[in-house]
């Protein structure tokens, strides 16, 4: 009886044993056609995520321009309690974005993407010329030549390209930041309608950003005023892609007021 048993586990044991060593079939892999669209797929995003990757890089807060350092005239407009909260924030911004410094920058870099494109240097020098001297105040001035002057020499260390070579060449002067950064993406193939909204959030970003320490307000509240200028910077940058230079123009008087007060405003935290 006991050997009976012992035949019965012994085949039990060498079922269960067989039963694990099947595998189940072998699925057919993708075949040479598939691999080639996929591999023709994934180089047609290639040079788009490269894309993505720099304007992050370029735009990021840990790009060394020196951007927190200025608040474009928020710091007095906040002591002098034009902007108290998240909705006057939020209102602020809008109308420097739309109607202000936002829209003046959106034409400037539009036209010199435009004009580094085609390697126009007359023209690429007429405009670095004509951002450096829009500058509505001393501290304005100073904010956009000392940013751009940072990017292009940034730039030309991590990412060097013969666009930013030919700025130098054509315009010996400051150079304005939305004319680095359009000159920097032209540079590298990325294309106007892709890096200039991507410019116009980080500039409304670092607004945002100085408004959440001024007033000042809470992390979310500050998104909640980046999220709700999305439509602003958007529409902001199909008109500034739409404009001449002749169209350029501010009617955000109390933000370049109170760009051109800041300059003696006795206690300051931030250099505009």
């Amino acid at each position: 009886m006991g050997m009976i048993m012992d035949d019965v586990v012994r085949k039990r044991a060498l079922t269960v044993r067989s039963n694990k060593l099947r595998l189940p079939p072998r699925k057919q892999g993708p075949t040479a056609e598939v691999h080639s669209e996929l591999d023709s797929r994934w180089r047609g995003n290639e040079q788009s995520s490269a894309h993505l990757l720099r304007l992050m890089a370029w735009l990021s807060p840990a790009f060394p321009v020196g951007a927190f350092s200025y608040s474009s005239g928020i710091e007095w407009a906040v002591e002098a309690g034009d902007i108290c909260d998240a909705a006057t924030l939020k209102d602020w911004l809008s109308v420097m974005m739309s109607n202000g410094g936002g829209f003046c920058d959106g034409v400037l870099f539009a036209h010199a993407h435009c004009a580094s494109l085609s390697d126009d240097d007359k023209a690429l020098r007429d405009i670095a010329e004509l951002a450096a001297a829009f500058a509505p105040s001393k501290e304005r001035h100073l904010e956009t030549t000392a940013q751009g002057n940072a990017f292009v020499e940034a730039a030309r260390a991590g990412w060097p390209c013969p666009a930013l070579d030919r700025l130098k060449s054509v315009w010996p002067g400051p150079v304005a930041y939305p004319v680095a950064v359009a000159v920097t993406a032209a540079g590298h193939g990325i294309a106007a309608d892709e890096a200039l909204p991507a410019y116009l959030h980080a500039l409304a970003a670092n607004w945002v950003s100085a408004g959440v320490r001024l007033i000042p307000l809470g992390q979310t509240q500050g998104l909640h005023v980046l999220a709700a200028l999305e439509t602003a910077i958007i529409d902001t940058a199909e008109r500034a892609s739409a404009a001449l230079l002749d169209d350029i123009g501010s009617s955000a008087f109390r933000a370049d007021l109170a760009s051109a007060r800041h300059e003696t405003q006795y206690t300051r935290l931030f250099r505009s």
